[in-house]
C-alpha cells in the first residue's frame, strides 16, 4: 500500500461558478476537465500525468463561504487523525465518512482557522521523484497568524519536518516544511497589506510563470502577486481566480524542467546491448539507442542498395569528359 502521510494527495476547488473555472483553469494550467463518472456533477481535472485536482459548486446553504481551494493531506486512519487534530486544537468542520471511489475523509480547520482536508484514498500514485511535472501542484503555502503554532500541529498530525526557516527581512520568517528529505511548502504570517483569513494556497506547474501571469490576468484574475523569482531558480505569482479563490503557479527554468526527460532514454540504452558499431559515429547515438533492436530487418531491405554502387562511378564520368572539353577550350584560347 502507497505510502501516503503527510503527502497532498487531491487538490479541490470549491466555487459558485463551476463552467467558470473550468474554461479558466483549462487555458490557464491546460488541464482538460470531464465529469467523475460516479458523480456527474464533479469535475475532474486532468494533466497529463493523470487527474490532480476537482471542482465543486459551494453548497447554496453554504452561502457564506468565499471561493476557495482545499488541501487534501494523506493519512491511512483518518478518524485517529481527525480526533488528534482535535486534542491539538483544531476542529472539525465535516466529520470523517466515506466516499464511494475515493476513499474515507474528513475537512478540519487548524487552530490558526485555515481549512484543510485529510483522506485515506482507494487509490494514490507514487510519489515522482524530481521536478513536478507540468499541471501538477509543486507547493503548498500556508498564511497564518502564527506559523511556528501551525507548524507544530501539522507536524504532530503528519511528520512533517521543518527545513528551514528563510529570513525575509521585513516580511519576517518562511519556513519551509517537508518529509523524508522532500520540500512540500511553506508557513509564514502576511502583511498587515493582506486582508485574508488564514488559508492554504496551492501552486500548479507551468512552463512559464511570466507568460501564464499575463495569461490569467487578460481572463479575469485579480493580481496578488506579480511574476518574481524564488530560491531555487523558479519563477510564481499569486493570484485570485475570476471567483476570488486565491491560487499560484510555479516554473521552473526550462533545464530543469527537462530533466524527467532522461529517464526513458536510461531504459533504451539497457536495451541497445551491441554498442561497438555505434561507437564510430558518437553524434548518432540517440538514434542508435532508440531503434538499434527493430533495425535488423531494415539491414536486409538496404542491401541491394550495395549494387548501386558503380552506377555512381559510372556517372563519374561524364566529368571527366567535361575536364577534357575544359582543357580543349583553354589551348584554344591560347
Amino acid at each position: 500500500m502507497e505510502d501516503v502521510r503527510g503527502r497532498f494527495v487531491w487538490h479541490q476547488l470549491m466555487t459558485r461558478d463551476v463552467p467558470g473555472a473550468k474554461k479558466y483553469y483549462s487555458k490557464l494550467i491546460g488541464w482538460k476537465t470531464m465529469p467523475w463518472p460516479l458523480d456527474p456533477a464533479y469535475t475532474v481535472c486532468h494533466a497529463d500525468v493523470g487527474p490532480v485536482a476537482g471542482i465543486m459548486e459551494i453548497p447554496a446553504d453554504a452561502a457564506d463561504m468565499p471561493s476557495h481551494w482545499v488541501q487534501y493531506i494523506g493519512t491511512r486512519d483518518v478518524d485517529a487523525t481527525a480526533d488528534a487534530a482535535v486534542r491539538a486544537g483544531g476542529s472539525v468542520l465535516k466529520a470523517p465518512s466515506d466516499m464511494q471511489g475515493a476513499g474515507r475523509y474528513a475537512v478540519l480547520k487548524d487552530p490558526q482557522g485555515a481549512a484543510f482536508a485529510i483522506i485515506d484514498p482507494e487509490n494514490a500514485r507514487p510519489e515522482s521523484a524530481g521536478p513536478p511535472a507540468l499541471g501538477t501542484f509543486s507547493w503548498h503555502e500556508l498564511s497564518t497568524t502564527d506559523y511556528e503554532a501551525a507548524f507544530a500541529f501539522y507536524s504532530g498530525l503528519f511528520g512533517w519536518d521543518a527545513m528551514q526557516r528563510m529570513d525575509m527581512g521585513p516580511n519576517g520568517i518562511y519556513l519551509i516544511f517537508g518529509q523524508n528529505g522532500v520540500q512540500r511548502g511553506g508557513m509564514y504570517i502576511p502583511s498587515t497589506e493582506m486582508k485574508m483569513p488564514p488559508n492554504w494556497m496551492p501552486y500548479a506547474a507551468v512552463s512559464d510563470a511570466d507568460k501564464a501571469y499575463a495569461l490569467a490576468t487578460s481572463i479575469g484574475s485579480t493580481s496578488l502577486v506579480p511574476p518574481m523569482d524564488v530560491p531555487g531558480g523558479g519563477r510564481i505569482a499569486c493570484l485570485l481566480d475570476p471567483a476570488g479563490a486565491p491560487f499560484s503557479i510555479h516554473s521552473m527554468p526550462s533545464a530543469a524542467a527537462a530533466a524527467p526527460a532522461v529517464k526513458p532514454k536510461a531504459k533504451a540504452k539497457a536495451k541497445a546491448k551491441p554498442k561497438a558499431k555505434a561507437a564510430a559515429k558518437p553524434a548518432a547515438r540517440k538514434k542508435v539507442v532508440r531503434k538499434a533492436a527493430p533495425k535488423k530487418k531494415a539491414a536486409k531491405k538496404a542491401a541491394p542498395m550495395k549494387k548501386k554502387a558503380p552506377a555512381r562511378k559510372a556517372k563519374a564520368k561524364p566529368k571527366a569528359k567535361a575536364k577534357a572539353r575544359k582543357k580543349s577550350g583553354a589551348r584554344r584560347k591560347k
